[in-house]
């Protein structure tokens, strides 16, 4: 009996291992499952992680980048800048634009140069590609500039192409229109407007901007002309102020 139990590994021993089996099995899948599941687990975590770095890189990259063109940008701003002030034959004094009051029709600028720089009211204030306004009042270290768009403002122009002269008077987000220009007078869309010269406030030649359209209103005298300034005062950062050559030799 004993040779034939030893020889077929025991009966009871045979159940005993035939019940077990399918319990080890489970037990070897379920460690297997916890094991892959543990294993998902960090490489979801990896992944999670390498994103964040990922997005934080990019970020990074992004401000970099939007540094560098605002670089760039300020860099070609104070080119034309400088450009004007070579070519303007005036002395002129370079300022930042620090604040805005741009209403329907009131439009102003805060710059950060005043009294303690030379600056006085009533002096002509440009930008590329022309003429800004002018400064109406001044401080130790700031002035208010009155932009030719305010309806306060009335710039004495004329037309390049024809020299007809008229006034350029500020209407706000409309821009501007000329005034007091005869109906026989051959103004036309596209016509490009200049200071004048006269009223001795603005030095001649100064672009102010282009004729928009023209018409000619039944019972009035003169044309009804809009312009579109040269200048986008909702970009406008930097300007200069122009020095007479007498204030430019004190």
């Amino acid at each position: 009996y004993n040779t034939k139990h030893d020889k077929g590994g025991g009966f009871f021993r045979k159940i005993i291992l035939e019940a077990a089996t399918p319990f080890q099995k489970l037990a070897h899948v379920s460690a297997k499952s916890v094991g892959n599941s543990w294993d998902r687990y960090v490489f979801l975590v990896g992944l999670v992680e390498e994103n964040k770095n990922l997005t934080k890189t990019i970020s990074e990259l992004e401000a970099e980048l939007l540094f560098y063109k605002e670089g760039r940008s300020e860099t070609e701003r104070l080119r034309k800048l400088l450009a004007l002030k070579e070519s303007a034959g005036y002395s002129s004094i370079a300022a930042h634009v620090i604040a805005k009051e741009q209403g329907a029709l009131s439009k102003t600028i805060i710059i950060d140069k005043g009294s303690f720089d030379g600056l006085e009211s009533g002096m002509p204030v440009v930008a590329p590609p022309g003429l800004v306004g002018r400064v109406v009042h001044v401080s130790w270290n700031v002035a208010k500039v009155l932009l030719i768009t305010d309806e306060n403002s009335n710039v004495d122009v004329l037309l390049d192409r024809t020299r007809v002269q008229g006034i350029f008077s500020g209407e706000g987000l409309r821009g501007g229109k000329l005034k007091y220009i005869t109906k026989n007078q051959g103004v036309i869309a596209g016509d490009v407007v200049m200071s004048s010269g006269m009223g001795g406030v603005f030095p001649k030649g100064l672009l102010v901007g282009q004729v928009r359209d023209v018409t000619k209103p039944d019972t009035e005298l003169f044309l009804s002309i809009s312009v579109t300034p040269y200048i986008d005062f909702s970009k406008l950062e930097e300007v200069l102020v122009l020095v007479s050559e007498e204030k430019g030799k004190k």
